[in-house]
């Protein structure tokens, strides 16, 4: 288990996908393969990079146990702007979000697995300045 988190690693903290070389397509989270062209993809890792646009958003308000303290929060489809729409919380105040607004990557805090448990941190997106 503990191999396989090291290499999973830089998809958890950057946005990293996969395009398809043969007609253009572009995934995240990354594919062995396109759907598209199947075996003739031929599929390249790239980095998205960290802004986008907010497409369509959500503010949820009944949430998880392990999300109790971040309520209500937002979630998002966001443009990248070298790549695909992606799903992804953004943090901010609930009337700041509005279709149309930059953000941009951030490090931030998913949740805690129990009191004294692993605290796990990932990608959310906030207000780009």
């Amino acid at each position: 288990m503990l191999p396989r988190f090291w290499r999973k690693i830089k998809y958890r903290y950057d946005i990293v996908g996969t395009v398809c070389e043969t007609c253009g397509s572009k995934y995240y989270p990354p594919r062995n393969f396109c759907p598209i062209c199947r075996r003739k993809s031929k599929m390249k890792e790239v980095n998205f990079g960290d802004k986008g646009e907010v497409v369509s958003y959500t503010v949820v308000h009944d949430t998880p146990e392990e999300y109790r303290m971040m309520k209500p929060y937002i979630v998002a489809l966001i443009k990248l702007d070298g790549g695909p729409t992606i799903t992804s919380q953004v943090v901010c105040d609930e009337s700041e979000i509005h279709i149309g607004m930059r953000v941009k990557k951030a490090f931030r805090k998913y949740f805690e697995d129990g009191e004294d448990g692993i605290i796990y941190y990932g990608t959310k997106f906030v207000p780009e300045s």
